[in-house]
């Protein structure tokens, strides 16, 4: 482990290097933020699987999910400017979305994954993702879908399909590609080392990804579902997923898009990264996705300049949308305005925290209540629903006194 921490940071210090110890960690990095000022700082591990190079404070990863909190924080700056309300329909700003019954779809059941929309029955590739030519045809495919269920009556992860219908709907409102905004707005003045296209400059920086084999998820899996069932607990939520899976349910096919030849290491690749996938394809570093959340942490100010208004920001403490059993990740969740709401003995404890957290571990988080925003990447991916290893890490970062105390 390399890096600093402030006095009263040592538990979460300490958890992160017996990740890297033990070889739970390949590569990865952590960074806290609290009031404003960071106070944790660390990396470690190798960022490749040959471990020919090491994972720095500067290595960026492959964010996946946590690139929809980002894709989320385009929609309020939208609305803190009056250009969007998210009681609105959809249609109101792209007229196109009206078609297949979904004219009354508002933007908050949208971004709430509320509108029935997980599944994109046409399909496509990676490839053509990737490719900026194939995009109005992804357009109009989104439009023409119809809804899964009435829209506003259920709730299910809209795993991919989100991050399309946000990317068409913030650039009809800005007028540019959702990454440029995102990039001029917020995080280029926040000096948040994060990109929704990564310019190729920067490909150098980006780790190599490493995931588990279908053998090995199922063989961790089997493993933790056999020790659960010794203790008389409930099923593991990978299990309820992988059933849901395997019986062709919504979960199959809201992660069937799009079709990828390699898996999730088929996002290992430049062409991916360059691609404004509001979905998944994100890079940045540990600090620049805890540096991107200071403004939703702080009220809306950083540094003497404001960003968005503390109404605004307010609005994000709520809960407006829980839902016991989401239909595709078959857990407690829940979402406010695109960004993630969570269980408390996950991420946080404090019921107005808000982020997102990203397949195989990575997350970013913030804590308005505390000030806390905490940015985490890694190379080594998961196959939990939610990593052991990101929850550990959040944990100790509430043991730790500074944090404790504040709470108190």
């Amino acid at each position: 482990m390399q890096g600093t921490h402030e006095d009263g940071f040592e538990p979460l210090a300490r958890t992160f290097e017996a990740h890297l110890a033990t070889g739970a960690e390949l590569g990865a990095a952590v960074t806290v933020y609290f009031r404003g000022k960071r106070v944790v700082h660390l990396w470690g591990g190798t960022a490749s699987v040959e471990r020919s190079t090491p994972f720095t404070d500067r290595t960026r990863t492959v964010l996946f999910s946590v690139t929809k909190g980002l894709a989320s924080m385009a929609l309020s700056l939208l609305a803190d400017r009056g250009e969007l309300d998210f009681d609105a329909p959809v249609a109101t700003y792209w007229p196109g979305f009206a078609r297949g019954g979904k004219e009354a779809v508002t933007v908050a059941q949208l971004v709430a994954h509320r509108a029935g929309l997980p599944v994109l029955d046409v399909p496509f590739t990676l490839a053509e993702h990737v490719d900026p030519a194939a995009w109005p045809r992804i357009v109009d495919a989104l439009e023409q879908q119809r809804p899964a269920w009435t829209p506003g009556t259920a709730q299910g992860y809209h795993a991919t399909t989100f991050g399309m219908y946000v990317r068409a709907l913030v650039e009809r409102i800005a007028g540019e590609p959702i990454g440029t905004f995102l990039s001029r707005e917020l995080f280029e003045p926040l000096g948040a080392d994060v990109s929704l296209g990564t310019p190729a400059s920067e490909d150098h920086r980006v780790a190599t990804l490493h995931a588990p084999s279908g053998r090995q998820r199922l063989a961790g899996m089997t493993w933790a579902l056999a020790r659960r069932a010794a203790r008389r607990e409930e099923p593991l939520t990978e299990w309820r997923v992988l059933a849901d899976v395997v019986k062709g349910g919504l979960a199959r096919r809201a992660f069937a898009q799009p079709s990828v030849p390699r898996g999730i290491e088929s996002y290992d690749d430049p062409s991916v990264w360059r691609a404004p996938l509001a979905w998944a394809s994100a890079t940045g570093t540990a600090d620049g996705v805890a540096r991107a959340y200071l403004p939703f942490a702080l009220g809306g100010e950083v540094d003497g300049k404001r960003y968005l208004s503390a109404g605004t920001v307010a609005a994000l403490h709520e809960r407006p949308n829980w839902s016991e059993r989401d239909l595709v990740l078959q857990k407690p969740l829940g979402w406010n305005r695109g960004f993630m709401k969570e269980e408390p003995h996950l991420f946080s404890p404090v019921r107005e925290s808000f982020g997102h957290s990203g397949i195989g571990g990575s997350l970013g988080w913030c804590d308005p209540v505390n000030g806390l925003t905490f940015g985490y990447v890694l190379n080594e991916l998961d196959w939990h629903v939610r990593s052991p290893r990101a929850v550990a890490l959040c944990r100790a970062l509430y043991a730790c006194a500074p944090v404790r105390d504040a709470r108190r």
